[in-house]
Order: structure tokens, then C-alpha cells, then sequence
């Protein structure tokens, strides 16, 4: 059970540099193309791979089963994720990538202060400097 509570930071380290990636590929693939139509070409990726992911785990359920609480926040949730990538590969196509992705990833401040008022999660010291860090980063960047 210890390393299974461990895992999230492998996941957590590939969720990295495959965003990396992500951002790489798309300043590169946005030159030519309308950013919109990016986003849904990357968009029909994305959904192919995630259900031959739950197809070969065997996890696909009879989505009438899901909770209607469940189902409303993961469809809020990907009316979010989609508007983050229409923005973010419009962002993209206009600037550069080592400045637009800074400002992307200071989402995570407000996933801080979301994660508080929503959640209820507690804040240490370390994670309040860690994201005013975050903040002081992207300022020196962006300024």
C-alpha cells in the first residue's frame, strides 16, 4: 500500500513532461492551421486514446450508473478543459511558448485558492511560498 500512495508523484512527473511536450508539439503545429481546429484535431487524440485506455483496463461501465453529481462535474470539467485549450492554443499561436505556458501553469495558483474555498484543503507555509514563487516567476517573465 506504501508505494501505491507514492505513485501519484510518477504520474504526477509524466503529467510534466508530457505538457512539456504538449506545449512543444503545439507551438509547432498551430503555425499553419486555425488554432480551433488544432484544439479538435488534438481533441479526437485525445479522446481515442482515453477510451481504448478504459476499453483494454476493462473499466468501461454503463454510463447511465454514474452518479448524477459525478457526471455533472466531470461534464463541467471538460467544458473547462476544452475552453483552457481552445485559449491556450490561441495563446500559443500568437506567442511564444516560453512565455505562454508560464502563464498557463500560474493556473496554479488559483487552483490553490480553489482547492481551499471548494475542497476544503488546509495550507502550509511551504505551499503558500511555493505558489507565491509561482506568481514571482511568471511576473519576472512576462515583465
Amino acid at each position: 500500500m506504501e508505494n501505491d500512495t507514492k505513485m501519484w508523484w510518477i504520474y504526477a512527473l509524466l503529467s510534466a513532461g508530457f505538457a512539456a511536450l504538449t506545449t512543444i508539439f503545439a507551438k509547432i503545429g498551430v503555425e499553419n492551421v486555425n488554432s480551433n481546429l488544432a484544439t479538435a484535431i488534438r481533441t479526437v487524440v485525445i479522446l481515442v486514446i482515453a477510451w481504448l485506455i478504459v476499453f483494454v483496463e476493462g473499466k468501461g461501465v454503463n454510463l447511465v450508473e454514474i452518479p448524477q453529481k459525478t457526471m455533472f462535474f466531470l461534464l463541467l470539467s471538460g467544458m473547462a478543459t476544452g475552453l483552457s485549450w481552445i485559449f491556450y492554443f490561441k495563446a500559443l499561436q500568437m506567442g511564444k511558448a516560453s512565455l505562454v505556458a508560464p502563464i498557463d501553469k500560474s493556473s496554479l495558483v488559483l487552483v490553490l485558492l480553489f482547492s481551499v474555498i471548494f475542497l476544503g484543503e488546509s495550507l502550509s507555509w511551504k505551499i503558500v511560498l511555493g505558489n507565491l514563487l509561482v506568481v514571482i516567476g511568471t511576473l519576472v517573465l512576462i515583465l
